[in-house]
Parts: structure tokens; C-alpha cells; sequence
């Protein structure tokens, strides 16, 4: 358990510097509304987020159940993550989202935020990808899968509170040059592990199963 939450700290903090409209509407509402108007918003955007993670295990459930026997359904996995890194990295667009704070309950903050990130089919895509990539490492454990993805989100907003703490000052710093950047970077990360997951995809069923069978042995030993 332990070796799943170490492994899902990275993660959270990665995706809490996704570069999207939500990254600019949350720097902008904390920046200009304050700390309270900026985790409203904040919380719209994790509940959106974990309506997506909840459709995309479901819905990969049985995809996760046969990888042990099909690794090649890895490709489908890595093909998402690949092509989702490529669209971050090929895209011109680097300016801030125009989107702006307007006044209103924290409810209505909240509410938008949920609605801001739900509306990005992306976002279901690519926690779709990352069930498939993680799921066959973690034995396709609820228990462990939950702990892994609740540290990743738990870490994910608490990374958001430093933002929302230093919105002002990170807003400064971003100049169109270093969100494209930063943009590239990020997209370049998600094309290696596509990339990486698609060649595993492709490897002979008998050298998997003998990888799966090692794992599993140095497993029962820990």
C-alpha cells in the first residue's frame, strides 16, 4: 500500500499543472475573489473529476479483467495517452483562458468549476488511459486502485491549494512562451508513456505471462 501511494504522489502533482481553462479560471478566481472562492471552484473541479474516474473504471472494468490474458489490449490504452500527448504538444494555442470570475455564491463557483472541467471530453479520455495503464500493475485490486487514485487526487488538490495561495504571484509568471512550454513538456511525458505502453502491448503472450508470473512471485515474497 505503501509503495501504491508513493506511486501516486508524482502523478497528482503532475496533473494539478495540467495547462487547460480550469488551470486559469482557478488562478484568476483565487487571484481576484480570494482563497474561499478559489477552493469552491476547486471542488467542482475534483468532483468532476471523480464522476470521470468512476465512468472510466466501470466502464474499463472488463477491459481490466482480460489484460492478463490479452496483453495487446495495452495498445488501446497507450494509444489514448499517446494521442492525448501529441494534441498537447502539436497545439499552437498558448494563450490564457479568457473565461473571468464573476460574483456569486461559493455553490456557483463550485458549480462552475464542475461544469468547466466535465464538459472536456479529454479529461474522461484520459482517466480512461491511465486506468488501463495502472490497473494490471495494482492486480486490478479495487482496494489498492482506490487508495491509488485517492492519493493521486487528494495530492492533486492539495497542490491546487498552493496555487490558489500563490495565484497572484504564478499568474506573473506564466508568459505565453512558458505555458507552451510547459504545454510541450507535459505533452512529450504522455507520448513516452504511450509509447512504452503500446510496445509492452506487443510483446510475446509467453515472455508477458513470464513477467506476470515474476511480479506475482516477488509479490507473495515482500
Amino acid at each position: 500500500m505503501i509503495d501504491d501511494i508513493q506511486a501516486a504522489i508524482p502523478l497528482g502533482f503532475l496533473l494539478s499543472f495540467m495547462i487547460g481553462p480550469v488551470f486559469f479560471v482557478l488562478l484568476e478566481t483565487s487571484a481576484t475573489k480570494g482563497f474561499r472562492a478559489g477552493v469552491s471552484l476547486d471542488i467542482g473541479v475534483i468532483l468532476a473529476d471523480i464522476v470521470f474516474l468512476m465512468i472510466a473504471y466501470f466502464s474499463s472494468f472488463q477491459l481490466l479483467e482480460n489484460l492478463s490474458n490479452q496483453p495487446g489490449l495495452f495498445v488501446f490504452g497507450g494509444m489514448i495517452l499517446l494521442v492525448y500527448g501529441i494534441v498537447l504538444f502539436v497545439k499552437k494555442d498558448g494563450k490564457k483562458a479568457s473565461i473571468r470570475a464573476k460574483k456569486g455564491t461559493y455553490l456557483t463557483l463550485m458549480v462552475k468549476g464542475f461544469l468547466l472541467n466535465f464538459i472536456n471530453i479529454g479529461v474522461l479520455a484520459f482517466w480512461l488511459g491511465l486506468i488501463i495503464v495502472v490497473g494490471p500493475s495494482l492486480d486490478n485490486n479495487p482496494n489498492r486502485m482506490m487508495v491509488f487514485f485517492s492519493t493521486v487526487l487528494i495530492v492533486y488538490f492539495s497542490t491546487d491549494l498552493v496555487k490558489i495561495i500563490l495565484a497572484k504571484q504564478l499568474k506573473k509568471y506564466l508568459t505565453q512562451e512558458r505555458i507552451v512550454l510547459i504545454k510541450k513538456g507535459l505533452g512529450i511525458v504522455l507520448i513516452i508513456c504511450g509509447i512504452v505502453l503500446i510496445t509492452k502491448g506487443f510483446l510475446p503472450k509467453d515472455e508477458f505471462n513470464i513477467k506476470k508470473e515474476i511480479e506475482r512471485i516477488e509479490h507473495m515474497n515482500q
